[in-house]
């Protein structure tokens, strides 16, 4: 269907600007594809559609014949102690359906294979949406062991120009045990990230049933954020995505199973035909019957109201759907946009300023025009403001993977950005 081509050209352009693949190095395409071969989820919708075409099959049988055989007057007493009086009544029944229950009955199970498809696409997006936020969480550990191994770093120039002034008699050695410390800090904190990588890997890799992952994903920069629609052009697209487009089936279906329904009022004849062999006489003769129920229409009220009723809670859940999608974008739009805004400023503004003044502190420190609490002040706002853009950048990823869950939209991913653009 049209939906599947767009949605997943949606998820694909999900996080930053990717190179191209090298060696077995992990894209997050190559996570799609993935779980697209073996996660069982996306193998039950053709296993439903089989059984689903199996009731249609037996939703289009007519009513089977049913042949009957009858033997009257027989070992009894007196003249029918035997077989001579025997009455022998061989003949074919059925039921000849009205009011179109017949195709009625094969247009609710036709509608039930067409909501399969769409409901399915549902489902693929959301797994597809769950393999996306996987795949970020990897790439947020390794920018989160990227920002330590830069503190790490720092810290290390900090030690040693702490040594220094130690030696020529101008610091305390309390100030070398500090600032250790503070290195010592970083280096757990790259450990655990490191840690986390792993961990998350392995979340990935559980997607596709892999135990022991031993791939590597590709280098990612989760600060290059691409631009989005306006939000109405957004909302506009609400109306394709899959979440509601299965209303307009279960509306169908709704519809079918009233038709059906409404077939129950006009009541089935019942007819039979048949052959009578008479021994006494050796005489055969014809015999038939028809019978209809009385009151169908009467008995078929209730079940056709519930089946109205039905149809008309079918739009008002669209409705409550409607709204709670509505909800989410504008939640997932606001939260994309002000990330968005914030990781640029950071980035423009914020983290040279932040490079400038811990520079000019470093030289100062040396010269020891500054005390080192004065310079690892600036070394921990810098940090601080460092992790508060990757932070933000990582909200901003995961609002825009639900932008595109919900949407179906693919956006333009903006040329990958240097390292220094992204951490100034």
């Amino acid at each position: 269907m049209s939906m599947r081509p767009a949605a997943c050209a949606a998820l694909v352009a999900v996080l930053v600007a990717l190179p191209a693949r090298a060696g077995d190095r992990l894209t997050l395409d190559d996570a799609f594809a993935r779980v697209a071969t073996t996660h069982p989820d996306l193998r039950l919708p053709a296993l439903r559609e089989q059984a689903l075409s199996a009731e249609r099959d037996a939703a289009a049988q007519r009513p089977a014949l049913q042949g009957t055989l009858d033997i009257e007057n027989v070992l009894g007493s007196g003249d029918y102690a035997g077989l001579d009086e025997a009455e022998t009544t061989l003949s074919l029944a059925s039921i000849l359906e009205r009011g179109g229950k017949r195709d009625a009955r094969i247009a609710l199970a036709q509608s039930r294979i067409d909501a399969n498809a769409l409901q399915s696409e549902a489902a693929r997006l959301d797994l597809l949406a769950d393999v996306a936020r996987r795949y970020l969480a990897v790439v947020a550990a390794r920018s989160e062991r990227a920002l330590a191994q830069a503190d790490i770093e720092q810290r290390t120039r900090t030690v040693a120009a702490a040594r220094q002034r130690l030696h020529a008699g101008a610091s305390p050695e309390s100030v070398v045990l500090t600032a250790q410390a503070a290195l010592a800090r970083s280096q757990l904190d790259q450990r655990r990230s490191a840690q986390a990588e792993v961990a998350a890997r392995q979340h990935l890799a559980a997607l596709w049933g892999e135990r022991e992952p031993a791939f590597d994903i590709v280098d990612a920069n989760p600060l290059a954020l691409p631009a989005i629609a306006d939000f109405d052009a957004l909302a506009a697209s609400l109306e394709r995505t899959p979440e509601l487009l299965r209303f307009a089936d279960e509306r169908r279906i709704a519809e079918a199973r009233l038709r059906l329904e409404r077939t129950q009022a006009t009541p089935d004849l019942e007819w039979q035909i048949g052959a009578r062999a008479f021994n006494a006489s050796n005489d055969v003769a014809l015999v038939g019957s028809l019978s209809m129920p009385l009151g169908s229409a009467r008995r078929a009220q209730p079940t056709i109201r519930a089946a109205e009723i039905e149809v008309a809670q079918v739009e008002v859940e669209r409705e409550a759907q409607g709204l709670s999608l509505y909800a989410t974008l504008v939640e997932a739009h606001g939260r994309y946009r002000v990330a968005q805004l914030e990781v640029e400023r950071l980035r423009s503004d914020v983290l040279p300023m932040h490079a400038r003044a811990e520079a000019a502190a470093e030289r100062a420190f040396r010269a020891g025009a500054i005390s080192y609490l004065e310079w690892a002040q600036l070394q921990s706002e810098r940090s601080a403001m460092r992790r508060q853009q990757l932070d933000a950048a990582l909200d901003a990823q995961r609002a825009l993977i639900e932008i595109q869950r919900l949407t179906g939209h693919a956006f333009v991913v903006p040329a990958r950005t240097t390292e220094k653009e992204a951490t100034p």
